[in-house]
């Protein structure tokens, strides 16, 4: 990965941002892509649109989603304590004893999560998983009216972690899922930028995936596109104890996936496959027997339909503070976006 793309992504997955939060990631893309697409919008969701080649007869969607997941400031305790709710789907167990970073009017606070010592747990309690209300965040704070000069209900609460090269080409990061997708939309723009299109391509940075496809599905009942394509992580399952039966064999390093199923249309998928081969583009199909948990769901389904196509880029330990990726998966899966846009004509008839 070029450096320049390398501190985009960094950029993009250090900036918090779970759904209903996504203002700062967003930011970040509209001044990535200022310079490249012919227009920039933002809806009255949060989605920002950036557009390639507007007025073609033939609309073109891509989407990766903004928001990650986190916690809610729920309530305050006397002795300081700070309790909070669930944004998207977390392990409770992976959340013991992680620092995290409170976002406020006054700036990110520093915090622990907390749970009794596992030396004064009762036998009963250590063989239990724990639930999130056994669980606080402590700032150092000793009182209630200490922690509410600082934090107010409301605010958005993420892990502490940011992006970090490990061994080789793999990276670990606590919001790959799916600021990666952003970054993904962004670069097949750059690719195609100047490129002699035959269609219009609308590059979405969708919010509120992780509660309900919600930006998604805004976005696509206003673009209206004939053809969309959504990309997201996928569960890679080259790790001890991974049942690869219920996912498929799954690696990192071996390419993005092309997703076949139900949820994605068949002559997208031939073009995505054809498109990978003729441009050398390593992939793995991946297969979905009904709907996917992405935009892709939301997308297929909105109005009379679109011809829709999934990239997932191979991802360890989902929904975790240290979510591990190979770099070079994610530039192939830009690469093979962009090439498929550029394939795109309005000759194609996208009907099964």
């Amino acid at each position: 990965m070029e450096e320049r793309s390398y501190q985009f992504l960094k950029r993009l997955v250090d900036t918090p941002g779970p759904s209903g939060y996504e203002q700062q990631v967003q930011k970040v893309f509209r001044e990535e892509l200022a310079d490249i697409a012919d227009q920039i919008q933002t809806d009255i969701m949060g989605n920002v649109t950036a557009i390639l080649n507007p007025g073609s007869a033939v609309r073109v969607m891509l989407v990766g989603h903004a928001d990650e997941i986190g916690f809610q400031v729920r309530y305050i305790a006397e002795d300081g304590s700070i309790y909070f709710g669930q944004i998207g789907g977390h392990d409770a167990v992976v959340a013991v004893g992680q620092r995290v970073q409170i976002h406020t009017s006054k700036g990110p606070i520093p915090g622990v999560l907390g749970r009794k010592a596992v030396h004064l747990l009762e036998a009963g309690e250590r063989d239990k998983v724990p639930k999130t209300d056994d669980l606080w965040i402590d700032i150092g704070a000793a009182s209630k009216s200490e922690v509410e000069e600082l934090v107010q209900i409301g605010d958005c609460i993420t892990y502490a972690q940011q992006l970090q090269l490990l061994h080789g080409d793999r990276a670990t990061a606590r919001s790959f899922d799916n600021k990666m997708g952003c970054f993904l939309v962004a670069e097949a723009l750059r690719i195609l930028k100047n490129k002699p299109l035959r269609c219009s391509v609308y590059g979405v940075s969708s919010v509120q995936e992780e509660v309900g496809l919600r930006g998604a599905r805004t976005a696509s009942f206003e673009i209206d596109p004939l053809v969309g394509i959504a990309t997201d992580v996928c569960h890679a399952m080259d790790y001890p104890g991974a049942d690869k039966k219920k996912v498929g064999d799954i690696k990192l390093g071996k390419g993005p996936t092309i997703v076949r199923g139900a949820n994605i249309n068949p002559k997208v998928f031939s073009l995505m496959v054809e498109t990978a081969r003729s441009l050398d583009i390593p992939y793995q199909v991946e297969a979905a027997p009904g709907g996917t948990g992405t935009d892709a769901n939301a997308m297929q389904i909105s109005r009379a339909g679109m011809a829709t196509g999934l990239i997932g880029v191979p991802l360890r330990y989902m929904h975790t503070p240290n979510e591990i990726m190979s770099l070079q998966d994610i530039v192939h899966g830009a690469q093979l976006m962009a090439g498929f846009v550029e394939r795109i004509t309005p000759e194609i008839d996208w009907t099964p």
